[in-house]
């Protein structure tokens, strides 16, 4: 027979168990920003989901098929570099020298990336590039920004459904450097690097293991804002293996000048588009003829 005081003690027990329980129920007050249970889970890696290349919007194809809304300036533009490609030239595409893709290229994430989420910024980590940090801790925009690729990001976070837990996280990036491009068919920014990025990311409602992010970019390029809807899938079924990734190591193009020529395994410099120019060698002694 159990005794009385087994009993009390086991009463006591269950009481408290279901204290705890009730207690988290509660919603979690809204002044505790840094309470590790209000933020969503986006551990792991991720896939971008399009297939075929790297695009701002993943459901149309890369190039002109993206119908892009850009200026007549920068139509001309991209169609330069459409045909330069097509000779066998880079036109707009700039990380064949190595240079970041920058935004909004780089999160397509061609090799993997993660989203590692903090109270005070929320990383996106590249396999392919460097990280991106999204400031989620209060602060202003400041005023003495150096100028990058990937901007400057500040965010918030959203509790939409009033449950005590971040569901959305917006964030506004700017401060950007170029040149840079849509993707890697040279789809053109502005040069004056005015671009505002604005981000929406949350967890698809059917699906969590893909995370949408809606962005809307402002640029000079463009008639209007554009938008697209860039989906990723969380590798949920392995571990990932994350690759080691050297721009330079393997990279064959050598640019002299503003030309781009091909290193040959023998290290022979080669032409890269037809009828090409060799570059000049006047400071160089000549071979007798």
């Amino acid at each position: 027979m159990i005794g009385r005081n087994a009993i009390a003690a086991l009463a006591s027990a269950l009481l408290c168990m279901a204290a705890i329980g009730v207690q988290a129920q509660q919603p979690i007050p809204e002044n505790d920003r840094y309470n590790p249970a209000r933020y969503p889970d986006w551990s792991g890696p991720m896939r971008f989901t399009a297939t075929g290349g790297n695009r701002y919007d993943q459901t149309k194809r890369p190039g002109r098929a993206q119908q892009a809304p850009l200026t007549a300036e920068y139509q001309a533009i991209f169609d330069a570099g459409l045909k330069d490609q097509a000779a066998g030239g880079q036109g707009g595409n700039q990380t064949f020298s190595c240079t970041p893709g920058g935004m909004p290229r780089e999160m397509a994430g061609n090799q993997g990336l993660e989203f590692v989420v903090t109270a005070k910024a929320t990383h996106v980590i590249f396999a392919q590039a460097m990280p991106r940090r999204i400031y989620t801790d209060g602060r202003d925009w400041p005023t003495d920004v150096e100028p990058t690729f990937d901007g400057y990001s500040i965010g918030k976070w959203i509790d939409e459904d009033g449950d005590g837990k971040y569901d959305v996280l917006e964030a506004e990036t700017r401060y950007f450097k170029g040149p840079r491009a849509f993707d890697a068919s040279g789809l053109p920014l502005a040069f004056d690097n005015q671009s505002v990025f604005k981000e929406r990311f949350f967890i698809d409602k059917s699906n969590p293991n893909i995370i949408h992010v809606l962005t809307t970019v402002y640029d000079n390029a463009l008639t209007r804002p554009w938008t697209s809807d860039r989906q990723y899938r969380r590798i949920a079924e392995r571990v990932e293996q994350w690759p080691e990734n050297w721009c330079q190591e393997g990279n064959a193009n050598i640019v002299i000048g503003k030309e781009n020529y091909f290193l040959r395994a023998d290290g022979l410099l080669m032409p890269a588009k037809k009828n090409q120019a060799p570059p000049d060698l006047r400071n160089f002694t000549q071979a007798p003829k």
